[in-house]
Order: C-alpha cells, then sequence, then structure tokens
C-alpha cells in the first residue's frame, strides 16, 4: 500500500499518521482472481441451497401475513419468504427516490402500512447515513501489456487530498489474475462523481435495470478524463499510453462509501434483526468494527447469521 502526495511523491502507508483513507485501517480481504471471487467462493460454499437471480430489480416489498413478497414495477411476484434480509440500503434509502425516481423507499412504504416501531427506528437510522459517490474505470489488460502495470511499486495507491484535487483519483487498485493478465480500478473523487452525476456507464447495473441509454460521447469522455488522470500519475513508471490498449468500461458507484462514521455510527447492530417481522440488515453501513468496507459488511453478515441460526444473541 502506498499514499500519493500533492507533488505525485510516493510515500509509504507507514509514513504518515493523517492517512484518513479506510484503506489503511483494518483488514485487508484479497480475493482470489479478483475481487469478484470473494462473494462468488462465500456462494459456492453453500452449494446448491441458494438460488441466485441478478440483474433483476426489485420495486415493491410487502408483508403479506407471514410472508415477504418482492415484486417488480408491473407489480408481479418476483420472490417470498418467511425472513427477509436486505444487504444494502437502496430499498430503505431516501437516496433511492433520486436515483429510480421513485416517491419513496419501497421499504418506507412497507413501513407505514406495517407500523412497527422497531423497523421505524431502524429506517430513521438508515435515513441519517450519507455516502460519498464514486466515478469508476475499470479495465483489463492483457499480459504483455499486465507486465509493467505488476511491476509497479504498489498494489493500493490512495491518494492525499491535493492528489484528489491535482488529478480527480482517490484511489487506485492492481488485482494480477491467474492468466497474467490483471484488472485496474480506478477511483474518481468525490468531487469528480458530483461533476458527472447522471453518467452511470453503459455496462452498469442500473443503466441495464432502467433502460437508460447513456451518451456514447458523455461515457468516452469520463472514461478518457479517468484514463488520462491515470497515464499522467503513473508516466514516471509506466511507459506511454498505458492505458491504450487495455479494455475499458464506466461504472457509477452511487453510494460507495458510508460518510462520517463518529457523527453518525452507522445502523445500530440491535436493530439489525427483527424479529416480530423476520426481516434483517447486513452490510459496510452497520455499526461496528470495519464500518464502511467489506470487513465491516462481512462481520454484520456472520452477527446476523447467528441469530437466525440461534448461535448469537
Amino acid at each position: 500500500m502506498a499514499l500519493l502526495d500533492g507533488s505525485g511523491e510516493l510515500l509509504a502507508a507507514n509514513a504518515t499518521t493523517n492517512a484518513q483513507d479506510p484503506l489503511f485501517k483494518g483488514a485487508l480481504f484479497h480475493g482470489k482472481q479478483g475481487m469478484e471471487r470473494l462473494c462468488e467462493g462465500l456462494l459456492e460454499l453453500a452449494g446448491g441451497k441458494v438460488c441466485t437471480n441478478f440483474n433483476t430489480l426489485v420495486r415493491d416489498v410487502e408483508r403479506n401475513k407471514d410472508r415477504w413478497l418482492l415484486k417488480n414495477s408491473e407489480g408481479i411476484v418476483l420472490a417470498e419468504a418467511e425472513r427477509l434480509v436486505l444487504t444494502g440500503t437502496l430499498l430503505a434509502h431516501p437516496r433511492s427516490r433520486m436515483t429510480f425516481g421513485w416517491p419513496a423507499p419501497p421499504l418506507q412504504v412497507a413501513a407505514e402500512r406495517l407500523q412497527n416501531p422497531a423497523l421505524n427506528h431502524a429506517l430513521a437510522s438508515i435515513a441519517a447515513l450519507r455516502f460519498e459517490a464514486r466515478s469508476t474505470l475499470l479495465m483489463r489488460l492483457a499480459p504483455a501489456e499486465a507486465k509493467a502495470w505488476q511491476a509497479l511499486p504498489f498494489r493500493l495507491l490512495a491518494f492525499e487530498p491535493a492528489a484528489q484535487l491535482r488529478w480527480g483519483l482517490w484511489r487506485l487498485s492492481i488485482q494480477p489474475l491467474a492468466d497474467g493478465s490483471c484488472a485496474v480500478v480506478a477511483h474518481s473523487s468525490a468531487t469528480f462523481a458530483s461533476e458527472h452525476l447522471g453518467i452511470y456507464g453503459s455496462g452498469s447495473a442500473i443503466a441495464r435495470q432502467l433502460g437508460l441509454i447513456p451518451s456514447p460521447d458523455q461515457e468516452q469522455q469520463v472514461i478518457g478524463a479517468l484514463s488520462g488522470s491515470l497515464e499522467a500519475v503513473l508516466g514516471q513508471w509506466l511507459p506511454a499510453n498505458p492505458c491504450e490498449r487495455a479494455e475499458k468500461q464506466l461504472m457509477r458507484w452511487g453510494a460507495a462509501f458510508p460518510l462520517h462514521p463518529g457523527l453518525h455510527p452507522g445502523l445500530p447492530m440491535d436493530l439489525c434483526w427483527n424479529e416480530d417481522l423476520q426481516l434483517g440488515f447486513c452490510g459496510d453501513f452497520v455499526a461496528g468494527v470495519g464500518f464502511g468496507r467489506v470487513e465491516g459488511a462481512m462481520r454484520s453478515a456472520e452477527a446476523l447469521a447467528g441469530r437466525l441460526s440461534g448461535r448469537g444473541g
């Protein structure tokens, strides 16, 4: 891990005491053959006991007697279950109104019918959360081009505030893959993301789910800006035009990082399971060790699983 200052100088992570990036705090998880393998591996451990359904947007959540019903925008039931666990905040947080143009978050609508005090308390806590967005450049480089990237003096690079202001970048991750290629993930600064609010990327989940057709010119403009910043930063180590031959994709991450854990420490753990409604929450927005990180998401999920199985309190 390393830190880049505003002049382009590389600092060791342990050489600074004021690094606020959560990258430098707690344990780091690494998925073999890419970070997505972390979740894929967990699903595989369950064998055939887990049924997955991807690329499907839940528009409505309803509690009918002792069952939870998940519906699409046409009111068709997508799934039903005795217990419901939400691993993200999209169906509960007010940001869904801006993201999807919904009049209210689906779980908030359900809560108005249910009138359950514990659920109302949980939703108020979730609504108080604030997030920073990121525009993210995803690149994959073939083995021949990947060698130079893998030879860089870091795998993870964070940018000091002055460096974020100069290049519009916040974090860079280089992930070597088993076939000799590598994936590069470059997160923009919060300021850069706020200046490109409506540009999601044609391959992003929200674009597919909502049928959005982004402007190719706008998308390429953002990809070009992030690629250009990367090349400017890494020019001292890499050959000219290091991003030129990479496969590139843009993703907008609307709720990338929960903010200000000191002012609002996240959803309290005692609100993560509602016994009356058989409703649970887990994710990086839950208060505790690892808040705002993959670590927090996994810890809260493990704690909730313990309660559901009768092992936890």
